[in-house]
């Protein structure tokens, strides 16, 4: 089951992408945590004594939030994204811990599966909030058993959006029916004010007068630079 609805419309499709880029550049440093995270992860101890079927699991990174939602006996419900579902069929190789390449590939492949972990390989390392969305968003959660079902019902594979379906949708549409992201809302509001903001404008064109002087009066010099900051200068 696919949780938000694909754009049909081509102009807003390449915008999609574009952002999508832009949030995958601007948290880039959250996917290189590198090994260190990975001995964290290998020496940390949850009390998983402390977690309810359907709880969502909430890992704070330094940029984005991963989510999940616990099934209980130790496992994680989350979605992730990891290049190797196009590339193979083979579970032994799939079910092993998502790599950083891995999801880093996925995220701009737009592949990902709802998969289940054990809470160790889920939190990374990280400190666990349990059902801080409740709180955040101020929603009512429903039953947990329904979370929980709902979880299990969406597992396997399934398309990755940043912006459109990404792990916090998913959560949110087991916890409370309707998928939502208030990390990409957040993303695209800053994105508008940058967009607002005419000197993001002048400093196109600049560049885009640049890329002409520096390579040539060619289309895939000309034509950005023309476009993108009429683009601009409409949409502020």
């Amino acid at each position: 089951m696919t949780l938000c609805l694909r754009m049909k419309n081509p102009m807003l499709e390449a915008l999609s992408l574009l952002l999508e880029k832009l949030l995958l550049i601007s948290n880039f440093k959250l996917f290189s945590s590198g090994a260190q995270s990975e001995n964290k992860a290998r020496n940390s101890f949850y009390e998983i004594s402390r977690f309810l079927r359907g709880d969502v699991l909430e890992v704070p990174r330094t940029h984005l939030t991963h989510y999940g939602i616990y099934l209980g006996d130790n496992r994680v419900a989350h979605m992730m994204p990891d290049i190797l579902l196009a590339l193979t069929d083979d579970k032994r190789l799939t079910q092993k811990v998502v790599s950083n390449k891995r999801l880093i590939l996925g995220v701009i492949g737009r592949v990902a599966s709802v998969r289940v972990d054990t809470v160790e390989d889920f939190a990374y390392g990280a400190d666990i909030l349990v059902n801080h969305l409740d709180k955040s968003l101020k929603r009512k959660a429903l039953l947990n058993e329904e979370v929980a079902q709902r979880a299990e019902k969406l597992l396997g594979l399934t398309s990755y959006s940043l912006l459109w379906n990404n792990c916090e949708h998913f959560v949110t549409y087991c916890r409370f029916g309707t998928p939502i992201s208030p990390q990409a809302d957040k993303f695209c509001e800053n994105v508008k004010i940058i967009i607002r903001d005419q000197r993001s404008v002048l400093a196109s064109a600049i560049l885009g007068l640049a890329s002409i002087v520096c390579l040539g009066l060619a289309s895939y010099t000309t034509l950005p630079a023309i476009f993108i900051p009429f683009f601009l200068w409409m949409a502020g």
